[in-house]
């Protein structure tokens, strides 16, 4: 009885574990799809005019992105295959166990059967109990023959049961390692198409060698415009909060009217759920430092993220707040401010603006269109969130697309 008892415990505990692994590897597949449909995305939005110019250094940028997408993918594939190994070895082990109490249980019933037969079952059960010296004797051997008549259902009943669960684990068994077969060979293929993609990189990058110059000096340049759009972010942000702080003390926060606090208190509580500014996007470029796609020696540094997305796509505001400020510069597309309390939402690299400083603002709320590059055929806005003049990562508060 404690050997079975034992045994039982270990099958808990075995589905136990192969229902944990299996839902973290469901997460995993949740998370592919996630990249692969960002890959569609990619395909979508940055290869499609690829026939139509000239080769360029973008073009390496975006088939960097898709690499790098695609690692990501073989390596979530790669941590599905360790957990079906786990579930394989735990299914094994698990029919290994019950093979074996089922082969004891058997061997058990085929002795009893056998002794049942040398004691002639019919006539012998009738004069066992009439051989009873009383009432009460006969009446606990009646009792006696109906228990060992039970009995010997109840482990026929544990040998249909136990040969029913061999089977469905056998059954689990063949499918995962199907699944594992299957996931194999889409990493191979995975593999194949990454080695393809490096090599054409490797391609346009020797057709490219003498622009190298010029698109490190642009690269440079670019970081630059960069810096000095969001220095005057900064700048404004702190010149707004000194303004509404004119008639009280100095402050680092904005002085706010209890619907701007409710309204600051609201934008925090939707971390995380804020739509995007796009209706149909991709980020190219992450928030922070890091190094550059393509020139892996220089560096980056961006206080927000850079959205790929359709020609003439409508950004629209994440939340509803007021315009603070609108930025116009020589040489650079325009740039949207829009306050929401003591944050900022910044939409940096607008080819229209449709609105104007202290307009307030509903959430979703076109604001202007982007901005396509003709030369790279790129459509791409600039986002960012700021907590007074503190960049944050806007990947933390807006949805999972």
């Amino acid at each position: 009885m404690y050997k079975k008892n034992i045994l039982f415990v270990f099958l808990l505990l075995s589905l136990q574990v192969v229902f944990s692994q299996s839902s973290i590897r469901n997460e995993l597949e949740k998370q592919k799809q996630l990249i692969q449909k960002e890959l569609k995305q990619i395909n979508d939005l940055l290869f499609r005019t690829n026939k139509q110019k000239a080769v360029a250094y973008s073009d390496i940028e975006n088939i960097t992105l898709k690499i790098q997408r695609k690692q990501e993918i073989i390596k979530l594939t790669n941590r599905q295959i360790n957990l079906l190994n786990d579930e394989i070895s735990q299914n094994i082990e698990t029919k290994d166990n019950l093979e074996k109490n089922l082969e004891e249980i058997k061997t058990a019933y085929k002795q009893m059967i056998l002794r049942s037969y040398k004691a002639k079952s019919g006539k012998n059960k009738l004069m066992f109990v009439l051989s009873a010296e009383n009432f009460f004797q006969a009446f606990k051997r009646t009792q006696y023959i109906k228990q060992y008549t039970t009995y010997r259902r109840n482990q026929v009943k544990k040998i249909v049961a136990l040969t029913e669960e061999i089977s469905r684990v056998i059954n689990d068994l063949s499918q995962r390692l199907e699944l594992k077969k299957d996931l194999l060979e889409k990493n191979r293929a995975n593999q194949k198409i990454l080695e393809t993609e490096k090599n054409q990189i490797n391609k346009i990058a020797f057709q490219l060698r003498s622009q190298e110059k010029n698109y490190k000096k642009n690269i440079i340049l670019k970081q630059k415009e960069s810096e000095r759009i969001d220095k005057e972010i900064e700048r404004l942000i702190k010149e707004a909060i000194e303004a509404s702080n004119r008639k009280k003390e100095k402050s680092s926060n904005f002085s706010l009217t209890p619907e701007a606090m409710a309204l600051e208190k609201s934008f925090e509580l939707n971390k995380g759920k804020l739509p995007w500014p796009v209706s149909r996007g991709v980020v190219i470029q992450k928030f922070g430092t890091q190094p550059h796609p393509v020139v892996r020696t220089t560096t980056i540094k961006s206080n927000g993220i850079i959205i790929a997305t359709e020609k003439s796509e409508k950004v629209k505001t994440i939340f509803k707040g007021i315009v603070l400020s609108v930025l116009k510069f020589r040489g650079s597309s325009p740039t949207v401010l829009v306050q929401h309390g003591n944050y900022i939402t910044a939409y940096k690299n607008l080819s229209k603006v449709f609105v104007e400083k202290g307009e307030s603002l509903e959430s979703g709320q076109a604001i202007g269109e982007v901005y396509t590059n003709e030369s790279s055929g790129k459509s791409t806005l600039q986002f960012s969130v700021f907590k007074k003049t503190t960049p944050l990562n806007p990947m933390y508060w807006i949805i999972k697309m």
